[in-house]
């Protein structure tokens, strides 16, 4: 599976991960999995060293995720994830038209408290384009924030029911499109984007 890398050196791997791949396994022990792939192809070239997932994202949201290259640079990017130290920008279709075209989410999710901002960069009929910051990485986050306000996810089936969308998308709308975040090794800061894949621009193309 041709898996683009978007950033490499000597102590890190940034991928754009396609819809449907789990990054890690789930207690069901799923033997595919991004992680799997990658860790496949680095040894049968030959290569020593193991890929180890910084942070992960859900089956059907695409886009960009950190791996390291060792136990110790995880740890540390892990670190910064848990210290909010890494700007995440992703770009969501959601139901309906929001009344403002920015804001913020502000409800705890399962006791604890979420903060998710937004900006609408595009109206369609029925639907609206989404740029979502999640500054508190709480599970399933954006998911269930754009569902409390009354606009949940295109293509959404753990927080809303199929039958309640006029518009309906194969898979979650959902997309990891940028990273900023200060390098472990080198304190550079490191930026990053991945472009809109092609099911998710086709469906914006066809609506």
């Amino acid at each position: 599976m041709n898996i683009p890398i978007v950033f490499e050196d000597d102590w890190l791997v940034i991928v754009d991960k396609p819809s449907g791949l789990l990054t890690i396994p789930t207690p069901k022990k799923e033997k595919r999995t991004l992680t799997s792939i990658l860790n496949e192809d680095l040894e049968q070239r030959g290569i020593l060293y193991r890929l180890h997932p910084c942070h992960r994202l859900d089956r059907e949201t695409s886009g960009l995720v950190i791996y390291a290259k060792g136990k110790s640079v995880q740890k540390k990017m892990m670190d910064e994830f848990r210290d909010r130290q890494i700007k995440k920008t992703y770009i969501a279709f959601v139901a309906g038209l929001p009344a403002h075209d920015q804001g913020q989410i502000t409800s705890n999710i399962e006791g604890a408290s979420a903060l998710t901002t937004y900006k609408v960069i595009g109206r369609k009929s029925g639907f609206s384009v989404v740029e979502v910051s999640p500054l508190t990485g709480r599970t399933n986050q954006i998911r269930i924030h754009f569902k409390e306000i009354g606009h949940p996810l295109l293509g959404e089936t753990k927080f809303a029911f199929r039958r309640d969308f006029t518009i309906k998308a194969k898979r979650l709308c959902l997309h990891a499109q940028a990273l900023e975040f200060r390098h472990p090794e080198s304190g550079k800061i490191i930026r990053l984007e991945a472009a809109l894949p092609q099911d998710l621009t086709a469906f914006l193309n066809k609506h």
